[in-house]
C-alpha cells in the first residue's frame, strides 16, 4: 500500500477522491491500495530555548546569549498530538511501503513533512506530488509525473534555513533587547524592518509641512492652458497682470498615439494589494479565501511569485477562458490571446493564479462573499491580460503668451481593449479631451492665479506597505500577510480605516534597535540567499554561519544593560525635562507647564518631540486641520496659574 499525507483534510479529501481511497476511517482515507492522511499545518516545530536543556531557560539573561544551538531540536505541537501519533502509525506500518508528500508545494509544506518524517523516524522511500490545482485531472496528471524527494532537497535546505534564521533571530534579538532596556520586547528577523518602514513612513507625515505654490491660468473657452509650478505668489501675480489683455499664441500641439498593455495575472503579492484596494480586505483575509477557493477546487495554489502560465496549459486557458465568460458575462468580443499569459521561462515552483474548470459546475452566487468577489476578480484579470491592448491619442498644446509658456494636456481613447472589461477598476484622473487646435492659431484668455499645495505621503494601507515590502525584498507571497498581522498582534501597528500605522510602543521598539537589525538592507540579502538555496546556487551551511556570526557579533556589542531616561525633549518654559506621565505629558521640574489634549486629542510622543524640537505638527480633527505650536500660554486651573503649549487652528 502506499502512503499519501496531505498538509490539511481538504486537500486529502481531494487527493483521496482522485485516488479512489473512499473509506474513511479515524484520520485517514483507504482504498483502491491507497492510505491518503494529513498533517493539520504544522505537527511538529522547532523547540523552544528551554527545551533544549542547557541553561537557556524561561528566565532571561545575558550569560545566555548567543543561544545558537549545535544540533536542532524538535517538539511535537499539544494541540495535534493526536494526528501525529496516527501518522506515525501509519508510516511505521508494514503494509506501507512507499510514501507521497502531498503537502502544500513550496518551502513551508516541504518542512512540514520532513518535520514529521524526521520525528517518526520514518526510513521509508518518499515521491514528492507537486500539483498547482486540486482539479482530479491536475493531481491524476501530477501523480503520473512524481520525482524522489531527494529532487527537493534544495527546497528543503532553504524553507529549514528560514525557519532557524527566523528562531535565531527572533530568541536571541528579543531576549538581547529585552535585558538591555528593561522591557519585553518581540523582535522577527522580516517583522522589525516591516516595522521601521511603517514608523519612517509615519514620522515622514508628523513632520511634513505643506508649502504653497501657484500656477497662472488661462482660460480659453474650451480648454485652459497652465503655466509651470510658481513658488513666489509675488511672480505668479505678475504673471496674471502681465498676460490680461494679451492673446495666447499656439506654438506646438503634439498628438501622440500610445498603448497600455494589460496588467499580467495575478500572484498572491498583486492580488492581496488589489483586493485591498477594491474591497478592504487585508492581506490575511485575502490568502484565507483564496486559499478555500483553491481547496474548493475553484482556484489554483495562492502563494505563488509568478504572473505566467506554463506551456503546457495553453488549451486549458483557452477552455477556461471560454467558461468565465460563459459563467460570469464578459461578453468576450475578441479572440483571447492566450500566448500573452505563456512563458515557462518565468514560471518558479507555481504558475499564476486562475481560476479552475469547476466554475462552470459551481453556483458562484452561493459562494460567501469575500470568496465570490476574489474568484470574481482573478476571472477578470484573466480575461483582461488575453485581451487586446488599450490605445489612446495623447495630446499635448503648448501656447504661449508675454514670452512665458503655458500647456495643456488631454487624451483621446482610440481602442479601449483590455479596460472594457474592468468590472473592478480604480479611480483614474480624468483627462480632458482636447479640441481640434492647430499651430499658430491664436485666443483671447482669461489669466487667473490658482494656488496649490503640496501634498504629505500617504500612510500605508496594507497594499501599499506589501508593495513596500515586496521592493524592499521583505518576506515572500506567503509570509507576508502574517508579518502584518503579527506587528498589530504583538501591539507595535494597528489598523484605522485603511491605513497602517506604528503605535507608541512600536516607535519606542524601532528607536531602540541599531541599523542592522531594523533596516531592510539586510533582512532582504538574506531572503535573495535563501532564494539561492532553493535554486542550489548558495550553500545552506554557508548561510547559517553568517547568521551565527551576525548574531554573536550584536550580542557582544549589545549586552549591556541601559536605563532608559524617559524624556522626551526640553521644556519651552525652563529648561527642565519634559517626561510622560500618566495623564499626558509635563515638565519634571514642576515648572507648570504640561499639555494633556488639544482639541479632545492626545498628542503621541513623537508629535511632541517635535514641539519641543521648535517644530509645529499637524493632525485632522472633525475635517479641520489643527496646526500646534510650540508658543507658551498661561491658563487658570484650580486658581492656580499654570503654563501650557498654545494651539492654533488653521
Amino acid at each position: 500500500m502506499i502512503l499519501i499525507i496531505g498538509e490539511k483534510p481538504s486537500v486529502a479529501r481531494a487527493i483521496s477522491h482522485a485516488v479512489g481511497a473512499n473509506e474513511s476511517k479515524n484520520g485517514y482515507n483507504v482504498g483502491n491500495d491507497f492510505v491518503v492522511s494529513w498533517c493539520l499545518g504544522h505537527l511538529v516545530g522547532l523547540a523552544l530555548p528551554d527545551e533544549y536543556n542547557n541553561g537557556w531557560d524561561k528566565q532571561w539573561n545575558f550569560s545566555q546569549l548567543p543561544m545558537i544551538p549545535e544540533s536542532w531540536q524538535f517538539k511535537i505541537s499539544q494541540g495535534t498530538k493526536k494526528q501525529f501519533e496516527i501518522l506515525k502509525k501509519l508510516m511505521s506500518d508494514e503494509r506501507i511501503t512507499a510514501i507521497i508528500c502531498a503537502t502544500d508545494a513550496d518551502r513551508e509544506g516541504e518542512c512540514i513533512f520532513r518535520y514529521v518524517y524526521k520525528m517518526a523516524e520514518c526510513k521509508k522511500p518518499v515521491m514528492r506530488l507537486w500539483v498547482s490545482s486540486l482539479e482530479e485531472s491536475a493531481i491524476n496528471k501530477a501523480l503520473n509525473e512524481m520525482k524522489p524527494m531527494s529532487e527537493y532537497d534544495n527546497l528543503f535546505k532553504a524553507g529549514f534555513s528560514r525557519a532557524k534564521a527566523d528562531w535565531l533571530v527572533g530568541m536571541n534579538f528579543s531576549r538581547l533587547f529585552s535585558c538591555r532596556y528593561g522591557e519585553t520586547m518581540n523582535i522577527g528577523r522580516v517583522q522589525s524592518p516591516t516595522l521601521a518602514m511603517i514608523v519612517r513612513r509615519d514620522k515622514e507625515i508628523s513632520g511634513f509641512q505643506k508649502k504653497k505654490f501657484f500656477t497662472c491660468d488661462i482660460d480659453c473657452g474650451s480648454f485652459v492652458l497652465s503655466s509651470d509650478r510658481i513658488d513666489e505668489e509675488e511672480k505668479a501675480d505678475y504673471l496674471v497682470k502681465t498676460c490680461e489683455s494679451s492673446q495666447v499664441r499656439i506654438i506646438s500641439v503634439t498628438r501622440e498615439t500610445r498603448t497600455e498593455k494589460a496588467p499580467p495575472l495575478y500572484d498572491l503579492t498583486t492580488l492581496q494589494k488589489d483586493t485591498n484596494r477594491f474591497f478592504g480586505y487585508t492581506a490575511q483575509q485575502t490568502l484565507d479565501y483564496t486559499q478555500s477557493l483553491y481547496e474548493g477546487k475553484l482556484c489554483t495554489y495562492p502563494r505563488t511569485d509568478s504572473n505566467f502560465l506554463p506551456d503546457d496549459m495553453a488549451e486549458t486557458v483557452k477552455e477556461i477562458t471560454r467558461i468565465i465568460d460563459h459563467c460570469l458575462g464578459f461578453d468576450l468580443s475578441h479572440t483571447p490571446n492566450i500566448s500573452a499569459v505563456i512563458n515557462n521561462n518565468k514560471v518558479t515552483g507555481h504558475h499564476a493564479i486562475i481560476p479552475t474548470r469547476i466554475i462552470a459546475d459551481k453556483d458562484i452566487s452561493s459562494l460567501p462573499e469575500g470568496e465570490r468577489n476574489i474568484l470574481s476578480l482573478i476571472a477578470q484579470r484573466l480575461v483582461c491580460a488575453c485581451a487586446d491592448e488599450f490605445r489612446y491619442e495623447s495630446v499635448k498644446i503648448t501656447g504661449e503668451c508675454k514670452g512665458e509658456k503655458f500647456y495643456a494636456k488631454g487624451k483621446t481613447v482610440v481602442q479601449t481593449g483590455w479596460k472594457k472589461y474592468l468590472k473592478f477598476k480604480a479611480e483614474e484622473k480624468k483627462e480632458e479631451t482636447l479640441p481640434e487646435i492647430a499651430e499658430g492659431e491664436t485666443f483671447d484668455g482669461k489669466p487667473e492665479k490658482t494656488v496649490h499645495f503640496t501634498s504629505p505621503p500617504k500612510s500605508y494601507t496594507e497594499g501599499t506597505l506589501l508593495s513596500a515590502m515586496e521592493n524592499a525584498g521583505l518576506g515572500t507571497p506567503a509570509t507576508r500577510a502574517s508579518i502584518i498581522e503579527s506587528l498589530v498582534k504583538n501591539g507595535y501597528a494597528e489598523k484605522k480605516q485603511k491605513s497602517i500605522k506604528a503605535v507608541e510602543k512600536g516607535v519606542k521598539l524601532i528607536e531602540s534597535l541599531p541599523d542592522d537589525i531594523r533596516s531592510e538592507k539586510l533582512t532582504s540579502e538574506w531572503e535573495k540567499k535563501l532564494k539561492h538555496i532553493e535554486n542550489g546556487e548558495f550553500s545552506d551551511n554557508e548561510f547559517m554561519n553568517e547568521i551565527g556570526k551576525f548574531i554573536t557579533q550584536m550580542c557582544e556589542k549589545y549586552s549591556e544593560k541601559v536605563v532608559v531616561e524617559n524624556a522626551v525633549g526640553k521644556c519651552p518654559e525652563c529648561n527642565g525635562d519634559v517626561i510622560k506621565g500618566k495623564y499626558g505629558f509635563y515638565c519634571k521640574d514642576k515648572c507648570g507647564m504640561t499639555i494633556g489634549k488639544v482639541y479632545g486629542i492626545t498628542l503621541d510622543e513623537q508629535q511632541v518631540k517635535s514641539l519641543l524640537s521648535g517644530n509645529p505638527c499637524y493632525y485632522s480633527y472633525k475635517g479641520k486641520r489643527i496646526k500646534i505650536l510650540s508658543e507658551n500660554e498661561e491658563i487658570t486651573y484650580n486658581g492656580r496659574t499654570l503654563k501650557r503649549w498654545k494651539t492654533t487652528k488653521e
